[in-house]
């Protein structure tokens, strides 16, 4: 789980490349569960929550850049 301080503190640039990381994480861990099952099916979860942070920080710098 990444922590708000730690992305507050990344540019736009970074927080997309990892958005795009964490999506493909996401489709990586909804497939093995669905064929083999997963160890700790908490972290979709997890990866879930980050991805809605990450979106949710990139909405605020664009509302701010708007004003």
């Amino acid at each position: 789980m990444m922590k708000n301080n730690k992305l507050k503190d990344m540019s736009s640039p970074e927080l997309e490349k990892e958005l795009s990381e964490l999506k493909s994480e996401l489709f990586k861990l909804r497939f093995s569960l669905a064929t083999n099952g997963l160890d700790n099916p908490l972290k979709i979860k997890e990866v879930r929550k980050d991805i809605a942070r990450i979106k949710t920080i990139l909405r605020q710098r664009e509302l701010q850049n708007n004003q």
